[in-house]
């Protein structure tokens, strides 16, 4: 008696990849299937995402790096940090398929955080060192508001929060105010003398938003040590992120569910209740929720959808 024919193999599984380039590392996912192929964090030294060329060279070193020899993706896609506007995405997608002769998609990091929700729709807000909310149009079109940078904007960051509070300071000390936690914990987290010398510790910053951003934490320490000038520069940085989702809806996005994500929002009880609270008054209906998968799994979901 013969035995039956045997099944012939199951093709492998497409290796799809997804890159999460953010303001300080940048975190590969590679998957086949089920399976994962590579899972990879570096620092983001290097990223130019304003040189698509040179944007490309640096993704396309960091694949190669972090694939098994021999191994080569059927889809990547990218989420960069900076990388502001269609025509500047699309030109580094371009340059890195050029390189890779692969499907490739790459969008700004906070357009990750909806797929890596598992959600079609919605926008998403980041509230990190900088502040931005991202979402799309009807007909597939992104849109981005805020994250105009720590100077002038990024309301609701971890340095547009250190900025608004050292103007309370200063003008709490303009007002012949005695020095309050907040004004206290600032000149110590700058390490200078007085009140008035926060302006030029600021301004004197070579990296603002890095340099603004780290001292941060001053501001929530002095909220929890009772300081109303700080309580209320944390909640007005709450109603600004909600105002970025407001300003989405009256674009006409659907902004029904809102992803959120950022080191500073998501560590700060008192940041993400204040956007709550915000979004509750601004947007009646909408949804909050925090972020709970790295956005890395956003890119690997937009890798996928392009196969």
């Amino acid at each position: 008696m013969q035995d039956a024919p045997s099944s012939p193999p199951s093709p492998p599984s497409p290796l799809v990849v997804g890159i999460d380039v953010g303001g300080t590392k940048t975190h590969l996912r590679a998957v086949a299937g089920p399976d994962r192929v590579a899972d990879h964090i570096r620092p983001s030294s290097g990223w130019r995402p304003h040189d698509a060329a040179a944007a490309a060279r640096w993704l396309a070193a960091i694949v190669h790096d972090a694939l098994p020899a021999g191994s080569r993706p059927a889809a990547l896609a990218v989420g960069g940090h900076a990388c502001e506007t269609p025509r500047q995405c699309a030109g580094i997608a371009a340059a890195l398929r050029d390189l890779l002769d692969v499907p490739v998609r790459v969008v700004g990091d906070a357009e990750l955080l909806v797929p890596a929700a598992g959600l079609e729709k919605g926008v998403g807000v980041v509230a990190g060192t900088g502040s931005v909310a991202v979402g799309r149009q009807p007909d597939g079109s992104p849109v981005q508001v805020g994250g105009w940078g720590a100077v002038l904007g990024d309301e609701g960051g971890a340095a547009g929060l250190v900025r608004e509070a050292a103007r309370a300071a200063w003008a709490a000390h303009d007002r012949g105010e005695a020095p309050d936690a907040l004004a206290t914990g600032l000149v110590a987290a700058f390490g200078v003398a007085e009140v008035p010398a926060l302006g030029d510790a600021l301004e004197s910053a070579s990296d603002v938003s890095a340099e603004w951003g780290r001292h941060a934490p001053a501001v929530f320490a002095a909220a929890d040590a009772g300081s109303l000038l700080a309580a209320d520069v944390i909640a007005d940085g709450g109603r600004a992120l909600a105002a970025l989702v407001a300003r989405l809806a009256a674009r006409g996005l659907a902004v029904d569910d809102v992803v959120v994500a950022g080191g500073t929002i998501l560590s700060q009880p008192r940041l993400y209740d204040a956007f709550a609270a915000g979004l509750a008054e601004a947007v009646p209906g909408a949804r909050p929720q925090p972020l709970r998968l790295p956005p890395v799994e956003g890119a690997v979901a937009l890798a996928r959808s392009i196969l």
